[in-house]
């Protein structure tokens, strides 16, 4: 809540300095944002890279049908809750915020008094390639060394990111507004906000309504009160914007849904990691908004967004468990695959912040949902082997 707070306080900033503050004062904020957003695409593919690779390496071992299962459960929840979050935000944004659309405005252009390059090692997707290859192999040959490297560079990246490109994000969202005031664009932009946001948090609701609709029915429960016993993990990720931090809760609550023990031990911590559902609503949303928003970019058809809906769903397994987690792992496949600039980055950091402990809430609460699931194939399984050993 206080990055929030820190959040909003950039934008007013922002703005001040934008509408009353000599230019010197206005590049200055406007240099460092150039700087930080080096910073930030420099540390993309390395999020990717580390976090991906350390993720598959440390899935549980053994596990065979059931990990498929919650894995496979997890991703379809991700991808469809992505692709409903497009289709009515690609419908619904034009029509709600058709009226302060940005136009094509002649204004002042800043300039920043320092332009430093910070190249990434390596591109977005050969992080990807990389992180899989060897997340696999480590899984495959137990190679502990290098388990041991990916897990170190993970929490480096973590520390950087906990330690200085969040903290730093408040002066580059300021520096962002800065600019956006100065060329006069910036009130269109805040007018959409308030749409993007309300739409995002009603498609959480929509998604977990009919996770627990769908379960509930084919399971022979009532919806009502499966969604009653996860309501403690839904607030108490509101409040703390942490899906690791909420695991203790969503574990009692997915046991008092009836799940047993062993099973809800297992899925409910993966699904920590894996089942973003909330997070890829909250980023196809903004996305969205800002493709609209944007002069250069275009809102692409369902066939062309899917692509990157898929490939969100894989790269939401980087998120670190910090807040703006989902946002930071996402940035290289907007840059790479919808052509995100940094101005366009800074409004998807800024709209993801807003809400993120919703996001998150949604993701630990779908939790509950893919947990059920699993406690029944795992049911079922055990039902087939039993009838086996009666009939040998």
């Amino acid at each position: 809540m206080k990055l929030i707070a820190k959040l909003l306080a950039g934008i007013l900033v922002g703005l001040l300095i934008g509408f009353y503050a000599p230019e010197w004062l206005a590049r200055l904020v406007f240099t460092a944002k150039v700087l930080i957003g080096q910073l930030i695409t420099f540390t993309i593919p390395l999020i990717i890279l580390f976090f991906i690779t350390s993720g598959i390496a440390s899935l549980p071992k053994n596990s065979g049908r059931l990990l498929g299962q919650t894995v496979g459960l997890s991703y379809g929840s991700t991808l469809l809750a992505g692709t409903l979050a497009f289709l009515v935000a690609s419908h619904f944004i034009p029509q709600f915020a058709s009226s302060v659309a940005m136009n094509s405005q002649e204004g002042v252009k800043l300039a920043s008094y320092l332009n430093l390059e910070v190249p990434p090692l390596f591109g977005v997707m050969t992080a990807l390639a990389t992180a899989f290859v060897f997340g696999i192999g480590i899984s495959a040959t137990e190679a502990r060394d290098l388990r041991s490297v990916a897990d170190q560079g993970r929490d480096i990246i973590d520390r950087l990111l906990a330690k200085v490109l969040i903290p730093l994000l408040p002066i580059y969202i300021a520096g962002v507004f800065v600019e956006m005031t100065v060329e006069g664009t910036v009130f269109t932009t805040l007018k959409t906000f308030g749409v993007v946001l309300v739409m995002a948090i009603v498609m959480h609701w929509l998604w977990l309504t009919a996770l627990f609709v769908g379960t509930g029915l084919a399971l022979g429960r009532s919806p009502l009160q499966l969604i009653k016993n996860m309501l403690p993990a839904y607030f108490t990720a509101v409040g703390t914007m942490s899906s690791a931090a909420t695991i203790p809760v969503a574990l009692q609550a997915s046991k008092n849904n009836g799940v047993s023990d062993g099973i809800a031990n297992f899925t409910v911590p993966l699904c920590a990691t894996i089942h973003l559902c909330g997070s890829t609503i909250t980023l196809v949303t903004c996305a969205t908004a800002v493709m609209f928003l944007s002069e250069h970019l275009a809102i692409p058809s369902l066939p062309e967004m899917l692509p990157f809906i898929m490939m969100l769903g894989v790269v939401m397994i980087a998120a670190p468990g910090a807040p703006g987690g989902g946002v930071m792992s996402a940035l290289g496949l907007l840059t790479s695959m919808l052509g995100f600039g940094d101005a366009s980055i800074a409004l998807m950091i800024a709209l993801y912040l807003a809400q993120d402990s919703f996001g998150t809430a949604c993701n630990v609460t779908g939790d509950g949902a893919i947990a059920l699931w699993v406690d029944r194939f795992a049911g079922r399984q055990q039902d087939e082997g039993a009838l086996a050993e009666t009939a040998q």
